[in-house]
């Protein structure tokens, strides 16, 4: 049966000057009202019945007549400042479909035919034609809750090919970022973020629940759907801050957190206010080792667990999830020999393979996510993906694959890419940091606020022992 959706604006053909058009329309009438206005008197004391147009022409002052005009045009470029202030989402999207009616008529998709056209007297031949369109794609525009949804009527024809691979062009031309794209009975949907940076949120509004965590408005890693996140980036990219932001919002939920810096660098400082931070390279590996077994074990014990059912996580038995935060992965690779190497891969590979059952997983940060380290297709097992900063297209490469996406760099801290497990890359910002937040502080209050939890509950067991 056959769905009857609100498909929004169709771009036509003359929206090529859609701009134009609605400000004179909106306008004119302003304009001309204000300078009747302002000859109303003169107008309602002439008798048109016997006026000439010889007196017509010297009843007209033209220096107030000029007057009047210059302060219509004043009005209404003043209402113009107002409304695109006010209304600027408004404004947007006529821009945005006369870019599109421009993008099928620049690059000729659309068929039309040559009619002679009538010359000034229709009584006499005209050797003149001019162009009629007779067909122009179907495409509807619609911007709704700060999504833009674009549909295109797929009709087999020759310019299907082109309109099923619009993304890069809509990306680039709205200056917006695609999210999903979507084919469906006879149209292809796209679906691209308005004003992405509109949608960034505090630290404050970062949370984690039922098995995801919300990074921005429209964005949430779901972990025990997804698991696994490789952060990419370098220097003075907001990698940092990014890390010690998912720290403190896991630290609300009851999970299970490890830490590790083998550059003994910010993240190390949370030694001092929490457990289970590592920066020697003995120390890691332990840990490494200990995160790995823990797995293995949960992973036997869930089965004898009452209520225990197959196909459901470790979530539904009540358990906590377990991160093994891992900064300057790469750093750490290169501290190792060979066996040790290939052991620490080995144990990767079985975390990223089987940790979401379990409700282990992993969060890895390096510069530059290079395959030597990440082998054995373990890189391809990282379902959220985040760059932040500026990388080489080799950078962009190593993180997404292959992809003929355009990145652009803003100098803006905190922004990067993010794929968030749908092979579609979009623009993110990193939750916004408050000048002055002291990450420390505040982890230290929400692990001591977990450690007197947890005492209260052994005590409370105990009692009822």
């Amino acid at each position: 049966m056959k769905q009857y959706l609100p498909r929004g604006k169709r771009i036509r053909a003359t929206d090529k000057d859609l701009v134009f058009h609605t400000a004179t329309a909106a306008l004119l009438p302003v304009f001309l009202l204000i300078v009747l206005l302002f000859h109303g008197r003169s107008i309602m004391q002439t008798d048109w019945q016997d006026v000439t147009f010889t007196q017509l022409g010297e009843s007209i002052h033209i220096p107030y007549l000029l007057i009047s005009m210059g302060v219509a045009g004043l009005i209404c470029l003043a209402a113009v400042l107002v409304f695109r202030h006010y209304c600027r989402d408004y404004v947007k999207q006529l821009y945005h479909r006369q870019k599109l009616a421009k993008m099928v008529l620049e690059n000729k998709w659309y068929e039309a035919e040559q009619v002679q056209s009538d010359g000034f007297f229709k009584d006499l031949s005209s050797s003149r034609s001019k162009e009629k369109i007779s067909y122009f794609p179907k495409i509807y525009y619609q911007l709704k809750n700060g999504l833009i949804h674009i549909r295109v009527e797929i009709t087999l024809g020759k310019y299907q090919d082109q309109l099923l691979h619009l993304e890069k062009k809509l990306e680039s031309g709205l200056y917006c970022e695609l999210t999903d794209k979507e084919l469906k009975d006879s149209y292809v949907e796209y679906t691209l973020l308005y004003d992405t940076i509109a949608n960034r949120i505090s630290i404050e509004d970062v949370q984690a629940k039922d098995g995801k965590l919300r990074l921005m408005k429209n964005i949430w890693w779901e972990y025990d759907k997804l698991p696994h996140m490789l952060i990419a980036g370098g220097t003075g990219g907001g990698k940092t801050y990014f890390i010690l932001t998912l720290i403190e919002a896991l630290l609300r939920t009851n999970a299970v957190l490890y830490v590790l810096d083998p550059k003994n660098a910010d993240l190390a400082d949370l030694e001092a206010v929490m457990p289970n931070v590592y920066y020697k390279k003995e120390d890691m590996t332990a840990c490494l080792d200990r995160f790995y077994e823990e797995m293995m074990k949960r992973s036997e014990d869930m089965k004898q667990m009452e209520g225990y059912k197959t196909g459901e996580n470790y979530a539904y038995l009540g358990l906590p999830a377990n991160f093994l935060i891992f900064d300057e992965y790469v750093a750490f690779m290169e501290m190792l020999g060979t066996k040790e190497n290939a052991a620490i891969l080995n144990k990767l590979k079985q975390i990223v393979m089987l940790g979401r059952q379990a409700g282990f997983f992993l969060i890895l940060a390096c510069q530059r996510p290079d395959a030597k380290y990440l082998g054995d297709g373990i890189r391809d097992q990282f379902n959220f993906r985040v760059a932040l900063g500026r990388m080489s297209e080799m950078g962009y490469g190593m993180m997404f694959g292959e992809t003929d996406k355009d990145f652009f760099l803003k100098q803006i801290k905190g922004r990067g890419n993010v794929d968030v497990g749908t092979s579609v890359i979009s623009e993110f910002y990193t939750p916004l940091v408050p000048k002055g937040h002291d990450f420390l502080k505040e982890i230290k209050l929400l692990a001591n606020s977990r450690q007197d939890t947890q005492a209260a509950c052994v005590a409370e067991a105990a009692g009822v022992d």
